[in-house]
């Protein structure tokens, strides 16, 4: 499964970041730009996914990375990124409320 770190996310800033966390872990904080898909509905938003190559984060990586392998099977091209948000907010960098 590809995947990058929060390091990498962050030298990318034009990726488009959709965040598979629930709405209230969401609202509590996010890596600035991201979109909320929740895992527990992503099935009915697929045609909310974006064109091209995207990240796919949660809260350390567990939900992400199997949301990644159920897009990849699909033909999406979606990249798990590792740590998720905590590592996001552990490393300093800039959380949207």
């Amino acid at each position: 499964m590809p995947s990058i770190t929060v390091h990498q996310l962050r030298e990318q800033p034009d990726t488009p970041v959709i965040d598979v966390r629930e709405e209230w872990e969401f609202e509590a904080g996010r890596v600035p730009g991201a979109v909320n898909l929740p895992m527990s509905t992503i099935g009915e938003h697929l045609d909310e996914l974006p064109d091209g190559a995207f990240a796919v984060i949660c809260k350390v990586g567990g939900r992400s990375g199997r949301v990644v392998e159920a897009l990849l099977s699909r033909g999406y091209d979606a990249t798990n990124v590792d740590g998720g948000t905590d590592e996001w907010v552990a490393a300093g960098y800039p959380v949207e409320r």
